[in-house]
């Protein structure tokens, strides 16, 4: 029996905030999957490695956690005013989907870099050195992120002095910000920041009870309930959680319950083939804790605790699209990550995670009894890893 021979595309392997995933530019990709559809998903999924029932992704580029089951297409934008379109892919490690349902803040990162080195960005437009301004469509949610890319010498500054709590090695320090990063979907609150309306609901989750919970599209759909309603402290680490099988189950009905009372789904059902959105993540006010490098976070240091949970395990440290809503629920008084943080107006705030802490900026302001959110910011750094070619079995899409 013939067996159809490898195809190699060129792809680019780049560490983006505290994910990794594989980059393509959209020319590069076979004709098939330049337009979205079966083929591209299958050949997505073949270089990552899914669908694997051993969880571990060893046949492909993921390394079988939700922060490296991660692709990104790139291509030139023909949207007026933007350089870039960046899709981003989420691919399930153990079931045969990609997610296409949000964006990756912390990938976000790397889109300037893979689009400048790429030669998608044309190098006139480019300073010798200094910062180059980057317009990013993102493509999955319709918003506008700009990145802010350090530039020595003509080419993409890699290397600095920029510490991110979970990332092992410093590299250079990348600014993002995001537009208008309130979702404007079609949720049953009319596509509002608040989806019902409000900035605390009841949340009723059976086996669970009813909790406090701020439901809020901003960055990310995320669910925010308080540690103690679900008998956390907040300090948590990964081996609490991700242990815990019954805590895990209680997490995901919780997510379903949400996602069904934001409008994202019409049935609990359907959580199961929608895992990237919404996030859940659990708040408390500030304390003492020892990070997961063995770093000491005094409760000073920070204004509130969040722990959340990335395709239904707890996160190493924090998505960034899940951190453009902390900032934005955190600058909205009444919340529930406004009120862990002490109450009142804010412009920005520290908090601690599993891997450390991290500082977000959202400019927030009421207009007609709605809240709106102008921009979040925040800093990431990203590095390329390895370019070259991804090879799949030629007959995979």
């Amino acid at each position: 029996m013939a067996h159809a021979p490898q195809i190699r595309i060129p792809a680019t392997y780049i560490r983006g905030g505290t994910s990794k995933g594989v980059f393509f530019n959209l020319e590069d990709l076979p004709a098939a999957a330049r337009v979205p559809g079966r083929a591209r998903d299958a050949l997505l999924m073949r270089v990552i490695g899914s669908p694997d029932p051993y969880g571990k992704q060893i046949d492909g580029m993921g390394g079988a956690t939700s922060s490296t089951s991660k692709t990104v297409i790139v291509g030139k934008s023909q949207r007026p005013g933007h350089d870039v379109d960046y899709l981003f892919g989420q691919v399930s490690i153990d079931k045969a989907f990609v997610d296409w349902s949000g964006n990756c803040g912390n990938l976000s990162a790397a889109v300037g870099p893979f689009a400048i080195i790429s030669g998608l960005i044309d190098p006139a437009g480019l300073p010798k050195d200094g910062m180059a301004t980057i317009r990013i469509w993102q493509a999955n949610i319709g918003k506008t992120i700009v990145a802010r890319v350090p530039i020595v010498d003509g080419n993409v500054q890699e290397t600095g002095d920029f510490e991110l709590d979970g990332v092992t090695f410093p590299a250079a320090e990348i600014q993002l910000e995001f537009l208008d990063p309130a979702d404007e979907g079609d949720s049953e609150g009319g596509g509002s920041m608040f989806p019902t309306g409000k900035l605390v609901d009841d949340l009723d989750v059976p086996g669970v009870g009813t909790l406090q919970a701020t439901l809020i599209n901003a960055g990310i759909p995320t669910i925010f309930i308080r540690a103690a309603d679900v008998g956390y402290s907040g300090t948590e680490l990964q081996d609490a959680i991700n242990g815990d099988a019954k805590a895990l189950a209680m997490f995901e009905t919780i997510r379903a319950h949400g996602a069904v009372r934001m409008g994202l789904i019409k049935h609990i059902d359907e959580a199961a083939t929608r895992q990237h959105t919404p996030k859940v993540a659990f708040v408390a006010p500030p304390a003492a804790y020892t990070a997961s490098s063995g770093k000491a976070i005094a409760a000073s240091e920070i204004d509130l605790l969040v722990r959340a949970l990335s395709m239904g395990k707890l996160h190493h440290a924090m998505m960034g699209t899940a951190a453009v809503a902390i900032g934005t629920a955190a600058a909205i008084p009444g919340t529930l990550v406004n009120l862990a943080a002490g109450g009142g107006e804010r412009e920005a705030v520290r908090f601690g995670h599993p891997s450390g802490t991290l500082r977000v900026g959202a400019q927030a302001s009421q207009q007609n009894g709605e809240w709106t959110v102008t921009k979040a910011i925040m800093s990431r750094s990203a590095r390329v890893l390895m370019e070259g070619w991804v090879r799949v079995p030629g007959d995979t899409f």
